[in-house]
């Protein structure tokens, strides 16, 4: 009976310390102006040995970044005013010994992620800096203006996942029981009420308020 249980708490033990880790949120925030709801985010990716080995056999792996709008209220559940999603396709290219990275709209595909309609596509030297962009939202547009409701609450919920069933059909047999695989993060965040002043980038890339024009000094009549 002894045995069992020591048995039984190694087995514990063993799978909570297999347990993946959520990627690091390093920068999270929202942007509300006269024309659109903006997201910006960055994660810290670190993928578990299984999935980088993965991508070196040139597995092309689905990342999904999804946002939802929601009008909070009191007297029922949270009204959903507004979706975004978008897929990045990670792939290695043997040959050339390059990252692709592919970017779409769309939500879904078939299993393979072939019905995926790409728009956008880059190309990069190295996996930490291939897993940095994909990894990485700048001032993408979640939601027009006119779905926020006037005077109303809203927050919105972001979620950052490896969609394990665009994988190859081969790989996805036993997911389920191996949480190295698992690369999910949620978070949510509080709308502004207000709209915020427009920035543009400065030369490092970041962002600052559009500067007023100084007011013109006032003219002396002419005598």
């Amino acid at each position: 009976m002894f045995a069992a249980c020591t048995l039984w708490l190694i087995a514990g033990w063993q799978a909570a310390s297999a347990q993946a880790v959520a990627p690091d949120t390093v920068q999270l925030s929202v942007q509300r102006s006269d024309e659109a709801l903006y997201l910006t985010a960055r994660l810290e990716l670190a993928p578990e040995a299984p999935v980088e080995s993965a991508l070196f056999k040139a597995v092309p792996l689905y990342f999904v970044w999804q946002v939802d709008v929601y009008r909070q209220r009191w007297y029922w559940a949270d009204k959903r005013v507004a979706s975004a999603n978008r897929t990045l396709r990670l792939a290695y290219q043997p040959l050339t010994r390059r990252w692709r990275m592919s970017l779409s709209s769309e939500a879904g595909g078939n299993s393979t992620g072939a019905g995926l309609q790409y728009t956008l596509h880059q190309n990069f030297e190295s996996l930490t800096d291939a897993l940095a962009g994909v990894g990485r939202v700048s001032r993408w547009k979640v939601a027009d203006a006119a779905r926020l409701e006037e005077g109303g609450s809203h927050r919105i919920e972001v979620r950052f996942r490896l969609d394990l069933s665009l994988l190859p059909r081969p790989f996805q047999i036993g997911m389920a029981n191996q949480p190295e695989w698992t690369i999910d993060v949620e978070r949510s965040l509080v709308v502004p009420e207000r709209t915020e002043t427009e920035k543009r980038p400065d030369s490092r890339g970041e962002a600052l308020p559009v500067a007023e024009p100084p007011p013109s000094a006032p003219t002396e009549p002419a005598r």
